[in-house]
């Protein structure tokens, strides 16, 4: 359970073409070249965004990338679903039952409980995030957490 490459570059190519404004377009090769993704990445990239219904395309000349809707429109933990999941899935624990059919730990199990919470988390500070939000800069974000208060989790402990 980790955030993997195709979320992170995905996102990045979310946020570049969110940088181009309304009514911006940014092509593949653009892309590529502005977050040195491979072109070939950043095309299965945008085919997941598009058919996620994130950005549209268009062909020719002009074509490219533009966002379908306005960023403030465009919830984070949506994107990431999109593009690779959820962290944690009830169907983990089928997945992982070791040598056994089914996890011996399945009736009462407190690992899954921390799953649970920790995909919660997850989903509340996803769910709160929006693609204009993230079109701020690192310190504008950081203020912004700041803001929210108790609404975000914050951790101890080196977490």
């Amino acid at each position: 359970m980790k955030l993997t490459s195709q979320e992170e570059y995905g996102l990045r190519c979310l946020l570049r073409v969110g940088r181009a404004g309304e009514g911006g377009s940014v092509t593949i090769p653009e892309l590529s070249r502005a977050e040195g993704i491979s072109e070939p990445n950043v095309a299965k990239m945008m085919r997941i965004l598009r058919r996620g219904g994130f950005v549209t395309s268009t062909r020719g000349q002009s074509g490219g990338y533009a966002l379908s809707r306005p960023a403030g429109d465009i919830v984070v933990g949506h994107v990431v679903a999109a593009l690779g999941g959820r962290l944690y899935e009830p169907a983990f624990c089928d997945g992982h039952a070791g040598l056994e059919i089914s996890c011996t730990h399945m009736p009462d199990c407190s690992i899954r409980s921390v799953w649970r919470m920790v995909q919660r988390a997850v989903d509340e500070v996803l769910g709160t995030i929006t693609l204009k939000d993230l079109l701020k800069s690192e310190p504008e974000m950081n203020a912004w957490r700041r803001g929210q208060g108790s609404a975000l989790p914050t951790y101890s402990h080196g977490l």
